[in-house]
């Protein structure tokens, strides 16, 4: 099962940007699935689910502006929750639909939390990857030590082995799914060392905002009423499991799952977390 890659062109305060994405399946399948990454991850982070659930769904995972293939933005300052779900309005609108099912994993999981609680939202099943609404400092200040981060590699393998070693809470993967992940992660510069494809000026906006104190979005989790499932790594240190227990019983009570050996955050990359997507997003 084979992709293509497009774009859109969305809109900012400072401009017009263009936000690319991958497509998977038959265009003219009324069921679409989103897939969204997390803060310096990518669209690519989601071919295996991609590939799994292409003969179900119109598979669609774009790269937030600012990473992978999609342009930046003019004014940093517009990196930011609400500017993403304006992208992701834009992008529902140019597939032609009126409703998605979505999978976010972390800050992707953050824009579906953000649209799905808008009245007339059209996601219609969330499902969110190792993030919730109560984020504590400790674990923002974890994330501050590497966002924005501009690291740059002499080859392939010194980038890989970097890798490897900030993102050992994805588990146990293999060989070919870490040079996937690194793969799409990085892009040779013009002096011919390795650097990652993100902005680094990413970092600006969410260091300013979330520097000193924890992020409660309860009121927000709370206005979400369509079926929820919240995947937790058993490890991680971005959902905590007081938190991932209170979201099956707040707001839309989601489902709860949980995978063994892994931290921030489950990557689909497996048969039993895709077997986890998979049964949930297809259920009645």
């Amino acid at each position: 099962m084979e992709f293509t890659q497009n774009t859109v062109q969305c809109a900012s305060p400072s401009g017009l940007h263009r936000m690319a994405y991958t497509e998977w399946g038959a265009r003219d399948n009324p069921r679409v699935l989103l897939c969204v990454h997390g803060l310096t991850r990518n669209a690519r982070d989601f071919d295996a689910l991609a590939r799994a659930m292409a003969s179900h769904y119109r598979v669609i995972c774009p790269d937030v502006v600012g990473r992978g293939q999609s342009s930046r933005l003019r004014n940093p300052a517009g990196y930011g929750i609400p500017q993403y779900v304006g992208d992701m309005v834009t992008l529902i609108a140019r597939l032609g639909v009126d409703s998605v099912h979505w999978v976010g994993t972390s800050m992707g999981g953050l824009i579906g939390m953000a649209l799905a609680s808008l009245e007339s939202t059209p996601i219609q099943k969330l499902l969110l990857n190792d993030v919730g609404p109560l984020i504590t400092v400790d674990a923002l200040q974890r994330i501050a030590t590497y966002v924005g981060a501009d690291p740059t590699w002499a080859s392939f393998d010194e980038a890989l082995a970097y890798i490897k070693l900030i993102s050992a809470p994805f588990g146990n993967l293999d060989e070919t799914q870490w040079r996937h992940l690194t793969e799409h992660s990085i892009a040779q510069r013009s002096d011919g060392r390795w650097g990652f494809r993100y902005d680094p000026l990413i970092a600006a906006p969410f260091k300013a905002a979330f520097a000193d104190q924890d992020v409660d979005l309860w009121p927000l989790y709370e206005q979400i009423k369509c079926p929820t499932l919240v995947l937790r790594g058993a490890e991680s240190d971005l959902l905590s499991r007081p938190t991932w227990e209170a979201m099956g019983s707040r707001g839309p009570r989601a489902k709860l799952a949980e995978i063994q050996g892994v931290g921030h955050a489950p990557m689909f990359m497996t048969d039993e977390q895709i077997s986890i997507a998979r049964d949930f997003l297809l259920s009645a």
